[in-house]
């Protein structure tokens, strides 16, 4: 599936929920897209879960 299609279909489900549902549907729906976009990147192995939680050191930090 392209991006170009699922972010369609996101976008629609978000236009959806806004209109069926009022704001705070519209911010649930967002959300949880969110957060099902984190874990199937990481169930895909793009993130890793010491991503989340690493400090950065000096040399880390972008200038």
């Amino acid at each position: 599936m392209s991006m170009a299609l699922v972010g369609m279909i996101a976008g629609m489900a978000l236009g959806f929920a806004g209109y069926f549902g009022g704001f705070g549907a519209f911010l649930l729906v967002a959300a949880l897209g969110a957060i099902g976009f984190v874990v199937g990147r990481f169930l895909e192995g793009d993130l890793e879960l010491g991503d989340f939680f690493r400090t950065r050191t000096r040399d880390d930090r972008r200038r």
